[in-house]
C-alpha cells in the first residue's frame, strides 16, 4: 500500500509498506481524507506536537475512512463502517488521568503523532478512539472531526453566555471554525479580525459575522467578554489581552514556537479581573465535533480551501506550495 512516511526533519517519502494487521483491540481503516494542520507543520519541522514524534512515522492525525478489517475482540464496529478517529489516546493510571485531566496525560499516545495515522491508504486504531460517522457526514468533513474537536474543549473551558460579545484574533482555519462555534453558542456578537479586505468580507457574509477588523488598517477596541486569539504570535497574543473589557476571558488558543513569549500589563490583568486560558488538545469533544457537523451548526465546506494529494503534502508543508488556507488530502478512492 502507499504510505507518505516522515523520515527525518524537512524529510517525507513515498514509500509501498505492508497491509497492517489489527491487533484484538483495534481495527484497520482504509484512509479517505486527511486533514493537515498546523501540529504536521511542527512535526515536519522537528518540533514536538501533542507528542514528540519519532521518524519513520506517518503522520496524519485529522482523518476518516472505512473499516476494512476488525480485531478479534471488537464488537462494536463492521467492516464498512465510516468512520473518523480521535487521535489522542490516553494512559488512564497517571495522576492526570485519575483526576479527570486526560489531555495532560503523562503517557499520552497519538495516532499520526506517535503511531501511524491517516496519511497512508490503510491505519490501525484502537476502538476507544473509532468513532462511527452519522449519515449526512461526509468524509471529507468529516476529516476535520479533530480540529473541531479541540476548539470544542477550548469553549468548555470558558463561561459563554448570551450577552457576552466575542472577538476572534486570526481568521484562518481555526478562527473560522471558532467564529461559528461562538454563534452555535449563542453569544450576542462575533467580530473576526484578519489583514486582507476580500478575505474579511467573503468570510463576514458567510459565516454571519457580525464585523470584521483588517488589524494592518485598523485598531482593536477593547470592548470585548470573550477573545479568542488563534494565531499565536506574540502581537495577536498582546493583542487579545488589550482587546479586553473587565471581567473577560481570553483563551490563548493559538501554537506558538516552544520558546516564544509574549508581554502584558499584569496590572491591567488585575484591575479587570481577566482570565487567560489555554486549551490543550481535545478530551471528551469529539461527539461534540460530530453532532455539530451533523446539526450544520459547524459548516467546514465554507472553509476547506484545497483538496490535495499525499504527492503534494510536502510542498504544503515546506512552503513552496503556492496554496493558501486549509487543505485536505484525499488519500484514497
Amino acid at each position: 500500500m502507499k504510505a507518505l512516511v516522515l523520515t527525518g526533519k524537512k524529510q517525507l517519502e513515498i514509500q509501498n509498506t505492508e497491509m497492517p494487521e489489527p491487533k484484538a483491540n483495534e481495527v484497520v481503516i482504509n484512509a479517505k481524507y486527511a486533514g493537515i494542520c498546523g501540529t504536521d507543520y511542527a512535526l515536519y519541522n522537528g518540533l514536538p506536537g501533542s507528542a514528540d514524534a519519532v521518524p519513520p512515522i506517518v503522520l496524519g492525525h485529522e482523518n476518516s475512512g472505512v473499516i476494512s478489517a476488525v480485531g478479534s475482540d471488537v464488537t462494536d464496529l463492521k467492516v464498512g463502517d465510516r468512520v473518523t478517529v480521535d487521535p489522542n489516546i490516553y494512559c488512564g493510571k497517571c495522576d492526570y488521568c485519575r483526576t479527570a485531566r486526560p489531555e495532560l496525560c503523562d503517557n499520552l499516545s497519538a495516532v499520526g503523532v506517535t503511531r501511524n495515522g491517516g496519511l497512508e491508504e490503510y491505519f490501525t486504531a484502537p476502538t476507544q478512539v473509532v468513532y462511527k460517522l452519522p449519515d449526512n457526514v461526509d468524509l471529507k468533513s468529516a476529516a476535520t472531526c479533530e480540529p473541531i474537536s479541540c476548539a470544542v474543549h477550548g469553549m468548555d473551558l470558558l463561561n459563554i453566555k448570551p450577552y457576552q460579545k466575542a472577538l476572534v484574533i486570526g481568521d484562518g482555519y481555526m478562527g473560522l471554525i471558532f467564529a461559528q462555534l461562538l454563534r452555535s453558542y449563542g453569544v450576542k456578537e462575533v467580530d473576526l479580525t484578519g489583514r486582507h479586505d476580500d478575505k474579511l468580507a467573503a468570510e463576514k457574509e458567510k459565516l454571519n459575522i457580525d464585523r470584521v477588523i483588517n488589524t494592518t488598517k485598523e485598531e482593536i477596541p477593547a470592548e470585548y467578554d470573550v477573545v479568542i486569539e488563534a494565531v499565536g504570535q506574540p502581537a495577536t497574543q498582546e493583542q487579545a489581552i488589550e482587546a479586553t473589557v473587565k471581567g473577560a476571558q481570553v483563551l490563548m488558543f493559538g501554537v506558538g514556537a516552544p520558546d516564544q513569549k509574549f508581554s502584558m500589563n499584569t496590572y491591567e490583568v488585575f484591575k479587570k479581573q481577566l482570565t487567560i486560558q489555554g486549551a490543550f488538545i481535545n478530551p471528551n469533544s469529539f461527539e461534540d465535533a460530530i453532532a455539530l457537523l451533523q446539526s450544520g451548526k459547524v459548516n467546514v465546506e465554507k472553509i476547506i480551501d484545497n483538496i490535495i494529494s499525499l504527492e503534494d503534502v510536502e510542498s504544503v508543508l515546506n512552503g513552496t506550495s503556492n496554496l493558501t488556507g486549509k487543505c485536505v488530502v484525499k488519500v484514497s478512492d
